[in-house]
């Protein structure tokens, strides 16, 4: 937003940032486990990743739809909730992260 961009552009740009980093990671994960593929997890693999891409078109549309109507006030404010809620977390001493 502080590149003048409209909101449905800086949603669309962050979601193209994400997309090296999630293939960056999901690289490392069958990097980290190619001894455990095998014809019957590929098939799971496959299945599971056209299942997720459509789940995500779907998101991403509403999202952006929800956006141009709405803006980005309320997310700013769920962030600084979750933000504050796991301060809050860390400073009690709660395990923020299950092994």
């Amino acid at each position: 937003m502080q590149q003048k961009l409209t909101r449905n552009a800086a949603a669309e740009f962050s979601f193209f940032l994400a997309v090296p980093t999630m293939c960056a990671a999901t690289g490392y994960k069958l990097l980290k486990g190619y001894e455990l593929l095998n014809a019957e997890n590929i098939k799971l693999l496959l299945f599971g990743n056209v299942v997720g891409f459509i789940v995500a078109i779907i998101a991403i549309r509403s999202f952006i739809g929800y956006l141009s109507k709405h803006g980005f006030r309320i997310f700013g404010w769920y962030r600084i909730a979750v933000g504050l809620i796991i301060l809050g977390l860390y400073f009690a001493n709660v395990p923020l992260v299950v092994a």
